[in-house]
């Protein structure tokens, strides 16, 4: 018998049901928004900064800020994009109806990190764990995300800005690698006449899309960026998302040998969103420094980022 008891109390505890833990506790999570929050700095889109940015519309003009789609579009390393036209039981000629009805449907096969797009708050990790402290073991599935799926997230409706470092640098294309500064920052704002508000987008323009369908292995290999430093002096003035018209919105090569470290900075611990190539261009060329930004991006459930075309309104 006193063997008999160390051997049962052992296949007890083996046959016990194992339970999903939690990531410990770091300096990072719990969320200042609440262990159960799932949409970061989406929470500060308010009403009151709904109605402030809706003052910014004075001549009712829009500017599209996605950029046009193709196969032929440079991507992120594994990522592709297909588009098929189909004309289903119309073969051979044949229609529908007595008045002859025919239509066309297209298929996409494709990334959902294609083009411009939204990034959320569950696409960048830190070993694994993600914003909140939520583990891929408990949140990933090959059907999508349980948790931080981008069906949660608010349309975004606020104020945004754009920052022409084309000007600021004096380069029609800002080089690859140069990072933008904390300082930077603040003499551009000085420059263009703009104060943050908490709430705002704020939106880089380099002059790196020009490289599109002239240099794609250049536009791939590297761009322009912000800096630890730069982003987390946004982050702590409140900003919902920072982007650019760059695929990964900070410096590469950056500051260290790390990999998206500023990604890492924005999304897994702050929450706040990253928003990729958006064409600004239009913008600077009417020294629209400052818009209404509207974006109601689609309502995959589960995604982790999704191809957008946001809509500057002034």
């Amino acid at each position: 018998m006193r063997t008999f008891k160390p051997l049962l109390l052992a296949a007890t505890l083996l046959a016990a049901p194992v339970f999903a833990q939690t990531a410990p506790k770091a300096d990072w999570y719990p969320s200042k928004y609440g262990d159960a929050d799932e949409i970061g700095a989406a929470n500060l889109l308010t009403p009151d900064v709904v109605l402030q940015a809706a003052k910014l519309v004075k001549i009712g003009k829009t500017y599209p800020l996605g950029v046009e789609i193709n196969k032929d579009l440079p991507a992120f390393r594994h990522r592709s994009f297909k588009l098929y036209n189909v004309q289903p039981g119309q073969q051979a000629g044949l229609t529908a109806g007595p008045n002859k009805f025919t239509f066309n449907d297209e298929l996409v096969v494709a990334w959902t990190g294609v083009g411009t797009q939204l990034n959320g708050i569950g696409h960048i990790g830190i070993d694994n764990v993600y914003y909140n402290g939520h583990r891929a073991q408990d949140i990933v599935t090959m059907e999508g995300l349980t948790k931080l799926g981008l069906e949660k997230v608010p349309p975004m409706v606020t104020r945004g800005i754009v920052l022409d470092m084309t000007a600021f640098y004096g380069q029609p294309i800002v080089p690859e690698g140069k990072v933008f500064t904390r300082a930077d920052l603040i003499a551009v704002l000085d420059r263009q006449g703009l104060r943050l508000r908490k709430g705002d987008v704020v939106l880089f323009n380099t002059g790196w899309l020009e490289l599109i369908g002239k240099d794609n292995p250049r536009f791939l290999a590297g761009e322009p960026g912000i800096g630890m430093d730069a982003a987390q002096y946004l982050i702590d003035r409140g900003v919902v998302a920072i982007g650019g018209d760059t695929w990964v919105v900070e410096a590469v090569p950056g500051e260290t040998d790390e990999e998206f470290p500023v990604n890492q900075l924005m999304l897994a611990k702050h929450g706040v969103y990253n928003l990729e190539l958006i064409d600004s261009r239009a913008l600077v060329r009417d020294k629209a420094w400052e818009f209404l930004f509207v974006l109601g991006q689609p309502r995959y459930t589960g995604t982790t980022q999704v191809t957008v075309n946001p809509v500057a309104i002034r």
